[in-house]
Protein backbone atom coordinates (compact mmCIF):
# COMPACT_ATOMS: atom_id res chain seq x y z
CA UNK A 1 0.00 0.00 0.00
CA UNK A 2 2.94 2.44 0.88
CA UNK A 3 4.49 1.45 -2.43
CA UNK A 4 0.78 2.86 -4.43
CA UNK A 5 0.83 6.02 -2.34
CA UNK A 6 4.23 6.91 -3.27
CA UNK A 7 3.71 6.03 -6.54
CA UNK A 8 0.79 8.64 -6.77
CA UNK A 9 2.58 11.41 -5.21
CA UNK A 10 5.28 10.97 -8.05
CA UNK A 11 2.54 11.16 -10.31
CA UNK A 12 0.97 14.58 -8.52
CA UNK A 13 4.82 16.49 -8.73
CA UNK A 14 5.20 15.53 -12.39
CA UNK A 15 2.21 16.71 -13.30
CA UNK A 16 2.75 19.94 -11.69
CA UNK A 17 6.39 20.05 -13.27
CA UNK A 18 4.17 19.66 -16.43
CA UNK A 19 2.43 22.39 -15.85
CA UNK A 20 4.90 24.65 -14.11
CA UNK A 21 6.78 23.79 -17.52
CA UNK A 22 3.40 24.01 -19.94
CA UNK A 23 3.24 28.25 -17.85
CA UNK A 24 6.92 28.51 -19.22
CA UNK A 25 6.47 27.97 -22.77
CA UNK A 26 3.67 29.99 -23.03
CA UNK A 27 5.23 32.99 -21.43
CA UNK A 28 7.28 32.33 -24.18
CA UNK A 29 10.38 33.96 -22.16
CA UNK A 30 12.27 30.97 -21.66
CA UNK A 31 14.79 28.63 -23.33
CA UNK A 32 14.01 25.31 -23.51
CA UNK A 33 17.46 24.29 -21.40
CA UNK A 34 16.16 26.26 -18.67
CA UNK A 35 12.86 24.94 -18.62
CA UNK A 36 14.49 22.00 -18.59
CA UNK A 37 16.64 22.95 -15.66
CA UNK A 38 13.77 24.65 -13.14
CA UNK A 39 10.79 21.64 -14.17
CA UNK A 40 13.01 18.53 -13.97
CA UNK A 41 11.49 17.11 -16.81
CA UNK A 42 13.70 15.38 -19.68
CA UNK A 43 14.25 17.86 -22.42
CA UNK A 44 12.14 15.22 -24.70
CA UNK A 45 9.34 16.00 -22.13
CA UNK A 46 9.42 19.98 -22.48
CA UNK A 47 9.32 18.94 -26.34
CA UNK A 48 6.34 17.39 -26.56
CA UNK A 49 4.37 20.24 -24.37
CA UNK A 50 5.73 22.70 -26.67
CA UNK A 51 4.87 20.50 -29.71
CA UNK A 52 1.42 20.07 -27.93
CA UNK A 53 0.85 23.45 -27.05
CA UNK A 54 1.71 24.89 -30.58
CA UNK A 55 -1.06 22.02 -32.29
Amino acid sequence: MCRAMEDMRNQTLKEGMKEVAFRMLAAGKYALEETVNISGLSLEEVKQLKADRSA
